[in-house]
């Protein structure tokens, strides 16, 4: 992907500006450039662009035929000198004048009415393949459950999509749920922002066509950490999305040497909130941990996923993500260490 830096500071003024200020990004290696509006990577993400630039194209024309006019006006009827101190002729109504601004206004409306429905209608409106890819994405606070329906396996913050290449469409349609308050998805560079409200089913689509890491976050404001929600979106080629989709199915394997950091999680209380594939740990109220090790970054893109923050995680969470529902386990250092170990092994 092209890193254009001028268009990313006019995309985080335009982002600051709308609410979507916050978003604490890594930088290439694991990462993804700035959320930007301005450069669209997806189908619906194009329409939104183009339909954006249509409007913003009629709303500089009437600024230039206004500001024209008001510009002539004001130097052609200016006082001169040698103008005397009487009041210029006064005109009490122009039925033309007054027809050009009724018509023209409606006119321009109803062009954007047209334009607009026409986007919304394409994307809202469209039928899929036989090989688009189902997700569930379920908004908890504050972290994001995907559900794969078609291959049987649950992950949480990092959705993986493949990538539509020219001649083979790969959609992937996204059905949004929440598990609480409201929430809101939002991946700028690939669609467009749809609520997700309890006790409703809504939908929305991408169809990426690049290969990248794409960063979105939650766009309603759904309590303390509502900033640290964050979306990160791995498109990858259908080859790479199969080995993905290999690994996710394959339950998590664990060796002799952490096998006392598998026996501390599975007496603890994190059996009760998570769910490893293979174990008695069947939890749905905290992330899906069978391979943890496979994603990025922990708490829902708050920190990088390595040793150092997962022992903070731990232990001492509210470090991480103050407000957060994942409770301190108070184990002492050892039971600390071996249970991390286990953690780290899930691939």
């Amino acid at each position: 992907m092209d890193f254009q830096p001028g268009r990313v500071i006019l995309g985080k003024i335009v982002l600051t500006c709308i609410g979507f200020a916050g978003i604490a990004v890594a930088e290439p290696g694991g990462a993804a450039a700035p959320p930007d509006i301005f450069s669209p990577a997806s189908t619906p993400a194009h329409w939104i662009y183009h339909l954006a630039l249509f409007g913003v194209a009629i709303c500089l024309a009437i600024f230039l035929v206004v500001f024209s006019l008001i510009a002539y006006s004001a130097i052609k009827y200016r006082k001169r000198p040698s103008d005397d101190d009487r009041e210029p002729p006064q005109i009490y109504g122009s039925n033309q004048v007054e027809l050009a601004w009724t018509v023209i206004p409606i006119l321009i409306v109803v062009v954007l009415f047209l334009a607009t429905a026409r986007v919304i209608h394409a994307i809202q409106d469209a039928r899929f393949p036989g090989n688009a890819i189902e997700v569930t994405a379920i908004g908890h606070q504050f972290w994001w459950e995907f559900r794969y329906p078609g291959y049987g396996f649950t992950t949480a913050n990092e959705l993986h999509v493949p990538v539509s290449e020219r001649g083979y469409s790969i959609p992937t349609h996204i059905t949004l749920l929440s598990a609480d308050t409201d929430h809101s998805f939002w991946v700028p560079q690939l669609a467009g922002k749809t609520d997700l409200i309890p006790n409703r089913r809504n939908e929305t689509w991408i169809e990426p066509h690049e290969v990248g890491h794409y960063v979105g976050q939650c766009a309603q404001y759904c309590g303390t950490q509502h900033a640290k929600m964050l979306l990160n979106v791995m498109v990858a080629s259908p080859d790479d999305f199969r080995k993905w989709v290999r690994q996710q199915k394959s339950p998590a394997v664990v060796s002799d040497r952490v096998a006392a950091g598998r026996k501390e999680f599975e007496k603890n209380a994190c059996t009760n909130c998570h769910t490893i594939t293979g174990t008695v740990a069947n939890g749905k109220f905290g992330p899906d941990l069978t391979h943890l090790m496979s994603r990025t970054t922990i708490a829902a893109g708050a920190a990088p996923n390595n040793e150092k923050n997962l022992l903070l995680w731990v232990t001492e969470p509210d470090a991480i993500k103050p407000g957060c529902l994942m409770p301190a386990m108070q184990l002492d250092q050892q039971h600390v260490q071996e249970l991390v170990a286990y953690l780290m092994s899930l691939q």
